[in-house]
């Protein structure tokens, strides 16, 4: 079976470049947008099922996604596929943090899995849940299948990383960019942010990690 990871589309907050993490926010007008074109991309696809975080944005997504191709699939929220926490910096900027003593920023860039922002969920339990989460989905559907998994940029990174055997550290080398698919055939990653369906005017702006 094939499981078609699909990122949320932006968020105001994506836009300003403001930590979410498990905060609820839901879809700009931009994000929109990039959804209606993951829908036109996933038009001629039969899906098996459809998945979704519980988080809005993601909920929203798929709504639009399956607009789009004029599907009656029922969407499942599935809890463990919730963006991870970020703890103390949800709501904040890149920029405030940034500013902080010793730039903690940058040390979350380069060592996520041992650098955690001040409450936030470590990585291995995100690993933990999300894998759990899509094993089941996966074991629930025939080789034929193919399932769609809206969820988030975090999310998808982790299990890119855990089907891969490599170190947490290194998520953040991984690009996921809003309404992107990655797509993988357990227990292989076959493509990671597929962007092709959005135009340059849809693409993520807000990605820049330096």
């Amino acid at each position: 079976m094939r499981l078609l990871l699909a990122r949320h589309g932006q968020t105001a907050w994506n836009a300003t470049r403001r930590f979410q993490g498990s905060t609820d926010v839901g879809l700009s007008e931009r994000g929109r947008a990039q959804a209606a074109a993951l829908g036109q991309r996933l038009r001629g696809r039969r899906l098996a099922a459809v998945y979704v975080s519980p988080l809005r944005r993601a909920r929203e997504t798929a709504s639009i996604v399956l607009a789009e191709r004029g599907s009656l699939l029922p969407v499942v929220a599935v809890d463990e596929l919730r963006e991870l926490s970020l703890g103390q910096w949800e709501g904040r900027t890149v920029e405030e943090i940034k500013g902080q003593e010793g730039d903690p920023y940058l040390a979350w860039l380069r060592a996520p899995h041992d650098y955690l922002p001040p409450g936030g969920e470590p990585l291995d339990c995100v690993a933990t849940r999300v894998r759990g989460a899509l094993d089941r989905i996966a074991a629930a559907h025939t080789e034929e299948d193919e399932v769609l998994v809206v969820a988030h940029g975090g999310v998808i990174s982790v299990y890119a990383c855990d089907l891969l055997g490599s170190s947490f550290n290194f998520l953040w080398r991984l690009r996921v960019d809003n309404c992107s698919l990655t797509v993988v055939k357990p227990p292989r990653l076959v493509s990671v942010n597929d962007t092709f369906h959005l135009a340059a005017e849809l693409k993520s702006q807000h990605l820049t990690r330096a």
